[in-house]
């Protein structure tokens, strides 16, 4: 999750960042078409100066500059330190290739060169500087010119050509200005030749005049036919068919308005798919929690939430790969709870019926020690010694009963909060099995019980517990005899395997069915297979199993039913 959400913040970032490069790239581009129109041929020269590439002698001129100069019929030329032409677009064959310093000062000054209007402009950018030139024709400019040649006298025009050249002016809707070096107005001509409330201009709107004519209201032309000369200015008309420019800061707030409603509306959809991308799995999973509370382990996705999470394949849906993890561990989540919930009512099971055969294993002994009581508490009664001695010995039996089952309650608890705690010694384990076996060979009572002991006549070192092992013993070799009847014969085998310890107690009794088998070490489990009574705690293979874990080792069983039984115990050589 953390990948693809810093994956997808890194693509929206990118996005953004585009976004802002692309709306600044558009607003410079039209920033400079509005300056291109507001002060062509000014404005166009500025913006062809700051694209243009100047190296080593050489100067390189984008496309769109070179077409835009063949459309509008203007010319170029650049013009280094020494007065060299080093670079030309579409002059004419009597521009000369070099300038002279007097030749550039005029051309600057009067802002012509020939009949051409020319704008001028120095790029300092290099460590030597450079002069673009921009020249054009302009109709205006030529009439001007020719009214200046037939009108004038002294900078002025004639009192006795006022009014043929006021009637010119009345057919192109224009006006005339002259103006002295001070910017003072001192004679017009045209219509409006009454309007006397203009008397003078500044220096640099006369120079704005002529190198920004797109700036005014009106079509202006400027021509000085000297630096001594008065300057002619003629206001014509605005063509009709041009639409006027909006300023350019309503043009850039309508941008940025349609930037952000597109910004905004792309947010809203982005929102909103990853509100259902990521909303979808979250309510699923709330269902999941739900069948959980209700102890539904079973059914971690309903059939139309499998259809939704997974292809027909098996696989995860694009739309969820995101959480695939999340998937998976509620899977092994449910399979643990529902298995730990399995083993809760097997486990709950099995302690009640082990409860009931503990009560009932109990209030047996209980019973004949209360009721012998009963008997020689009655004093009417005279009991002979033989009586008596037989009564006492049924006490003590059912006593040795009930003490040998609180012991192995108490070695239950032992075994499985303190076996680390028990102190261990070196022992020798051949011996230690070969005594355990000679007590139930001695045992008279065990009549019709065989018992064989083998050893490899080495000896089997182990680190253990003595009464631990005595009792291992004791638990293996009597739940042989108690499980069989009388007539079978029970071998012990111990020594070395694989440099493991071993003892191994087979019989050729009953045997056992595949479920007594399997839960022959639970903790409460009695077999129930044999036609004998299964008196009993039901822990004593249980006790054994736990034995021998608390030594490091494991035990197995194999039992046939019909066949008999052999139970094998390994110790690992680090038993401690």
């Amino acid at each position: 999750m953390a990948f693809h959400f810093t994956y997808q913040l890194i693509i929206y970032s990118v996005f953004l960042l585009v976004a802002v490069l692309v709306f600044f790239m558009f607003l410079y581009n039209h920033m400079s078409n509005n300056e291109i129109k507001r002060n062509f041929p000014a404005g166009a020269l500025d913006s062809i100066i700051s694209e243009t590439y100047y190296q080593n002698g050489v100067v390189t001129l984008p496309d769109h500059w070179k077409k835009f100069i063949a459309e509008h019929q203007v010319w170029l030329q650049v013009v280094d330190e020494n007065g060299k032409v080093i670079f030309d677009m579409n002059t004419k064959a009597m521009q000369p290739h070099a300038y002279s310093a007097a030749e550039l000062l005029t051309i600057s000054d009067s802002g012509q060169y020939g009949h051409f209007a020319v704008e001028t402009a120095f790029d300092l950018t290099y460590s030597s500087p450079i002069l673009f030139m921009l020249g054009y024709e302009t109709e205006q400019l030529e009439l001007l010119k020719g009214w200046f040649d037939r009108y004038q006298k002294n900078g002025l025009v004639a009192e006795e050509h006022l009014s043929d050249l006021h009637a010119q002016l009345q057919e192109v809707g224009s006006t005339l200005t002259i103006i002295d070096r001070m910017g003072k107005i001192i004679q017009r001509v045209g219509e409006a030749s009454t309007d006397s409330s203009v008397q003078s201009y500044a220096p640099l709107e006369v120079l704005a005049m002529r190198q920004a004519p797109g700036e005014f209201d009106a079509a202006i032309t400027v021509y000085q036919h000297d630096g001594r000369s008065p300057t002619w200015i003629v206001r014509a008309p605005m063509d009709p068919g041009a639409l006027k420019q909006q300023p350019v800061i309503v043009d850039i707030i309508r941008l940025f308005v349609a930037i952000g409603a597109v910004i905004l509306l792309l947010s809203i959809g982005i929102t909103m798919w990853h509100g259902y991308r990521y909303g979808q799995p979250l309510i699923m999973f709330t269902g999941w929690f739900e069948r959980m509370e209700q102890g539904q382990y079973e059914e971690v996705l309903t059939a139309r939430d499998r259809r939704r999470v997974f292809r027909k394949n098996g696989k995860l849906r694009l739309h969820y790969r995101l959480y695939r993890e999340v998937i998976q561990s509620f899977y092994r989540m449910a399979e643990k709870l529902a298995q730990t919930e399995k083993d809760r009512a097997e486990l709950e099971k099995t302690r009640e019926e082990w409860m009931s055969g503990i009560s009932h294993d109990l209030r047996t002994p209980l019973s004949a020690i209360q009721g012998y009581g009963y008997i020689l508490e009655s004093p009417s009664s005279e009991w002979n010694r033989e009586e008596l001695r037989e009564m006492g010995r049924v006490i003590r039996e059912k006593g040795d009963y009930m003490l040998e089952l609180v012991t192995d309650f108490s070695h239950v608890y032992q075994l499985k909060h303190h076996s680390e705690a028990v102190e261990r010694q070196e022992l020798e384990l051949g011996e230690l099995i070969r005594r355990a076996v000679l007590k139930y060979v001695n045992d008279a009572t065990l009549i019709g019980y065989e018992f064989v002991y083998e050893d490899d006549k080495l000896p089997i070192p182990i680190v253990g517990h003595a009464t631990w092992l005595h009792r291992l013993m004791d638990n293996l070799l009597s739940n042989a005899v108690n499980h069989n009847r009388p007539g079978i014969t029970i071998t012990v085998t111990s020594g070395m395997l694989g440099g493991e310890p071993y003892i191994r107690v087979a019989d050729n009794g009953q045997g056992m069915d595949e479920e007594t088998s399997r839960k022959l070490f639970d903790r409460y489990y009695r077999g129930t297979n044999t036609e004998q009574s299964s008196a009993g705690s039901g822990l004593g293979m249980s006790i054994a199993k736990m034995i021998v874990e608390a030594h490091h080792g494991r035990i197995e069983v194999r039992s046939t039913l019909g066949t008999g039984t052999e139970i094998g115990i390994y110790f690992a050589t680090t038993s401690s």
